[in-house]
Protein backbone atom coordinates (compact mmCIF):
# COMPACT_ATOMS: atom_id res chain seq x y z
CA UNK A 1 0.00 0.00 0.00
CA UNK A 2 1.41 3.17 -1.19
CA UNK A 3 1.98 5.96 1.69
CA UNK A 4 -1.19 8.27 1.93
CA UNK A 5 0.82 11.80 1.92
CA UNK A 6 2.68 11.14 -1.07
CA UNK A 7 2.42 11.92 -4.21
CA UNK A 8 4.67 9.61 -6.93
CA UNK A 9 8.16 11.23 -8.05
CA UNK A 10 7.96 11.32 -11.90
CA UNK A 11 11.05 10.56 -13.45
CA UNK A 12 11.33 11.22 -17.19
CA UNK A 13 14.19 9.01 -18.93
CA UNK A 14 16.00 9.78 -22.29
CA UNK A 15 18.04 7.45 -24.50
CA UNK A 16 20.55 8.05 -26.32
CA UNK A 17 18.06 7.56 -29.41
CA UNK A 18 16.24 10.69 -28.04
CA UNK A 19 13.50 8.37 -26.94
CA UNK A 20 11.82 8.97 -23.52
CA UNK A 21 10.31 6.29 -20.69
CA UNK A 22 8.37 7.38 -17.64
CA UNK A 23 9.18 5.43 -14.47
CA UNK A 24 8.12 6.60 -11.32
CA UNK A 25 10.90 6.95 -8.45
CA UNK A 26 10.18 4.13 -5.20
CA UNK A 27 13.37 4.90 -3.39
CA UNK A 28 16.76 6.46 -2.92
CA UNK A 29 19.53 5.13 -1.48
CA UNK A 30 23.10 6.63 -0.59
CA UNK A 31 25.90 4.24 0.15
CA UNK A 32 29.53 4.26 0.17
CA UNK A 33 29.35 2.72 -3.41
CA UNK A 34 26.92 5.28 -4.63
CA UNK A 35 23.72 6.41 -5.09
CA UNK A 36 21.55 4.39 -6.58
CA UNK A 37 17.00 5.05 -7.29
CA UNK A 38 14.97 2.02 -8.01
CA UNK A 39 12.63 3.23 -10.49
CA UNK A 40 9.05 1.60 -11.77
CA UNK A 41 8.28 1.75 -15.72
CA UNK A 42 4.62 3.52 -16.37
CA UNK A 43 2.52 2.51 -18.96
CA UNK A 44 0.02 4.30 -21.20
CA UNK A 45 -2.32 1.74 -20.79
CA UNK A 46 -3.17 -0.43 -18.00
CA UNK A 47 -3.11 -3.66 -20.18
CA UNK A 48 -0.09 -3.27 -20.72
CA UNK A 49 1.53 -3.70 -17.06
CA UNK A 50 3.15 -6.94 -16.42
CA UNK A 51 1.16 -8.56 -13.03
CA UNK A 52 3.97 -8.68 -11.58
CA UNK A 53 5.16 -5.68 -9.54
CA UNK A 54 8.84 -4.59 -11.36
CA UNK A 55 11.52 -2.36 -10.63
CA UNK A 56 14.93 -1.34 -12.02
CA UNK A 57 18.13 0.53 -10.24
CA UNK A 58 20.29 2.94 -11.54
CA UNK A 59 22.98 4.52 -10.13
CA UNK A 60 22.53 8.33 -9.73
CA UNK A 61 25.63 10.89 -11.18
CA UNK A 62 26.31 14.19 -11.21
CA UNK A 63 28.31 15.68 -13.75
CA UNK A 64 28.69 19.39 -14.27
CA UNK A 65 25.31 20.47 -12.41
CA UNK A 66 23.15 17.80 -14.40
CA UNK A 67 22.02 14.37 -13.18
CA UNK A 68 22.71 10.86 -14.83
CA UNK A 69 20.95 7.78 -14.19
CA UNK A 70 23.29 4.99 -15.26
CA UNK A 71 22.53 1.05 -15.14
CA UNK A 72 24.73 -0.89 -12.72
CA UNK A 73 27.36 -3.37 -14.40
CA UNK A 74 29.00 -4.92 -11.60
CA UNK A 75 26.12 -7.56 -11.02
CA UNK A 76 27.37 -8.43 -7.33
CA UNK A 77 26.38 -5.12 -6.49
CA UNK A 78 22.64 -5.28 -8.70
CA UNK A 79 21.73 -8.37 -6.89
CA UNK A 80 22.36 -6.93 -3.51
CA UNK A 81 20.74 -3.60 -4.12
CA UNK A 82 18.06 -5.86 -5.61
CA UNK A 83 17.27 -7.17 -2.27
CA UNK A 84 18.01 -4.15 -0.09
CA UNK A 85 15.06 -1.97 -2.14
CA UNK A 86 12.84 -5.02 -2.21
CA UNK A 87 13.52 -5.31 1.76
CA UNK A 88 12.57 -1.42 1.76
CA UNK A 89 9.48 -1.29 -0.35
CA UNK A 90 8.25 -4.23 1.11
CA UNK A 91 8.09 -1.80 4.28
CA UNK A 92 6.64 1.02 2.15
CA UNK A 93 4.08 -0.24 0.41
CA UNK A 94 3.99 -3.73 1.09
CA UNK A 95 4.76 -5.48 -2.38
CA UNK A 96 7.84 -6.57 -4.15
CA UNK A 97 8.16 -10.19 -2.22
CA UNK A 98 11.75 -10.99 -3.81
CA UNK A 99 9.62 -13.69 -6.21
CA UNK A 100 10.98 -11.47 -9.21
CA UNK A 101 14.60 -11.32 -10.58
CA UNK A 102 13.99 -8.58 -12.48
CA UNK A 103 14.53 -6.28 -9.20
CA UNK A 104 17.44 -5.03 -8.40
CA UNK A 105 18.19 -2.68 -5.40
CA UNK A 106 20.36 -0.28 -2.90
CA UNK A 107 21.58 0.27 0.56
CA UNK A 108 20.82 1.99 3.99
CA UNK A 109 19.40 5.93 3.76
CA UNK A 110 17.53 7.34 1.20
CA UNK A 111 18.08 11.03 -0.82
CA UNK A 112 19.26 11.97 -4.38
Amino acid sequence: MVPEDSSPDIVMITDEDGCEYMFEALDRVKTDDGHYVALAPLYDNDDDAPEDDEFIVLEVEEENGETFLTPIEDEALLEELGTLFEERLAEIYGAFDGDDEENDGGDEDDEM
